[in-house]
C-alpha cells in the first residue's frame, strides 16, 4: 500500500484519487461537526482538496505528515468560511471541479460522518480524556458541569480535555 505521501506526490491522477478517498470522509466529518451544516461541509470539502490539487507539487514530504499538511488546508479554508459565512468556489472553478448537489440522504450521511468520525477517534483516547473531550467538545457541555459530574476539579477537566485533543492532534501528525 502506498503512502499519504507517495500518493499526494505521485503523477499519476489515480493516486490523488486514492489520498482523495483516503480521507474525504474524515475531512467531511471535521467540516460537518463544525459547521453544522452539511452543504457548507461538503463545499468546504471539495475546496480543501482542490487547494490541495493545486498545491500538492509544494508539499514537502519531511516538513509534515500528508495527512497533517491536509487538515492544515482544511482549518485555512474553516477559517476563510468563518469569515466570509460561505464556502469559496474560485479554486473548483479554476481546476473545473463542478459543484455536486448535496441531497438530503447525502445531508444526513455527511452528518453520520461528524459524529462517527469524531467519535472513532475520541474512543482511542485513555478513558478519562476519553469522556472529558466527549462531554465538552462533542456535547458542548461546560467544563464545570463536567467537573461537578466526575467529582474533580474544572482545572483537571480541563488538562484531560487538554490532553485527549494534543493526543488527538498527534494522531493525525497535526503540530501545535
Amino acid at each position: 500500500m502506498q503512502s499519504d505521501e507517495d500518493l499526494l506526490l505521485s503523477s499519476d491522477p489515480e493516486a490523488f484519487g486514492r489520498f482523495y478517498d483516503r480521507y474525504v470522509e474524515m475531512l467531511l466529518g471535521y467540516f460537518a461537526r463544525r459547521t453544522h451544516d452539511p452543504e457548507a461541509a461538503a463545499d468546504l470539502t471539495a475546496e480543501t482538496f482542490a487547494a490541495a490539487l493545486a498545491a500538492r507539487r509544494r508539499f514537502r514530504r519531511a516538513s509534515t505528515p500528508a495527512a497533517a499538511w491536509l487538515f492544515g488546508i482544511a482549518q485555512h479554508k474553516l477559517a476563510d468560511y468563518g469569515r466570509r459565512g460561505a464556502a469559496e468556489d474560485r479554486m473548483r472553478r479554476r481546476l473545473g471541479i463542478a459543484r455536486a448537489p448535496v441531497g438530503e440522504e447525502d445531508v444526513e450521511m455527511i452528518a453520520l460522518l461528524g459524529r462517527d468520525a469524531a467519535w472513532r477517534l475520541i474512543d482511542e483516547l485513555p478513558p478519562e480524556q476519553r469522556a472529558a473531550v466527549r462531554a465538552h467538545v462533542l456535547e458542548d457541555r461546560a467544563y464545570s458541569e463536567i467537573a461537578l459530574e466526575a467529582s474533580t476539579s474544572e482545572a483537571v477537566v480541563r488538562k484531560r480535555v487538554s490532553r485527549g485533543l494534543g493526543t488527538l492532534r498527534g494522531k493525525l501528525g497535526a503540530r501545535r
